[in-house]
């Protein structure tokens, strides 16, 4: 059933049901409630979309316009349903915007228009879903669930790959310059010689990269070393 219907006398309402939604499974009492930023130029689809999430236990907050979200600070988790065609700042041309930030938030796109180039091409730029309105309740709710719980895995990354690169950023430089020998598969010798030190030295060094990054052996190192480079790589 679509998500807006339109009744006499311009009067909005919910689409049978929509009250009985129970708040989504993936958040706890005590977790901060997820927020569904609305933007569509569309009054009546704003309203109902809106009316919609806000019964299903969601904080929702509605634009008119992609230009009114623009300058918008997010709260976390989070996620945005867009329209796809508005005027001045298209749902494209915000994503574009968004994507420039360094932690977008997951889009859901809708468009009441069979445009399958520009649902191609917003997909390919990450948009996390693509919905023809008018849309059903169990699609969006189902696509914003989805979002949500990307979002919070994504948050919850960078959180533990910040804590990861707050660590490797109290080694000196010749520590840091080990633990690329040492992750590595080198042996002190080895490391030594490339480095020009002394084993004695680059066993000194180890040790002081193994108690500053909290390992307790070389399998924990390189298990470090490498979730740290794939912190990076997302990040890139």
């Amino acid at each position: 059933m679509p998500v807006m219907q339109m009744h006499a006398a311009g009067e909005h309402r919910l689409p049978h049901g929509a009250d009985e939604y129970p708040q989504p499974p993936f958040w706890s009492e005590a977790a901060t409630r997820p927020t569904v930023y609305v933007v569509d130029d569309d009054e009546s689809m704003l309203v109902g979309l809106a009316s919609l999430l806000r019964a299903a236990g969601y904080r929702v907050e509605a634009f008119h316009s992609a230009l009114a979200f623009v300058e918008m600070p997010s709260r976390r988790p989070a996620c945005v349903v867009l329209d796809l065609l508005m005027p001045e700042l298209t749902g494209a041309d915000l994503q574009r915007r968004l994507l420039l930030g360094t932690d977008p938030l997951p889009i859901i796109f809708i468009s009441g228009y069979d445009d399958v180039s520009a649902a191609v091409e917003v997909m390919k730029a990450g948009a996390l879903d693509f919905l023809r309105k008018p849309v059903s309740a169990d699609d969006l709710l189902g696509a914003v669930e989805r979002a949500i719980a990307h979002d919070r895995t994504t948050q919850a990354e960078r959180i533990e790959s910040d804590r990861l690169h707050a660590r490797l950023a109290r080694l000196t430089v010749r520590e840091q310059e080990v633990l690329h020998e040492v992750v590595q598969g080198l042996l002190n010798k080895q490391v030594g010689a490339r480095l020009g030190i002394t084993e004695r030295t680059v066993k000194r060094h180890r040790g002081m990269v193994m108690h500053k990054l909290g390992v307790a052996s070389i399998a924990e190192l390189v298990r470090f070393a490498d979730r740290v480079v794939t912190g990076a790589t997302a990040r890139a």
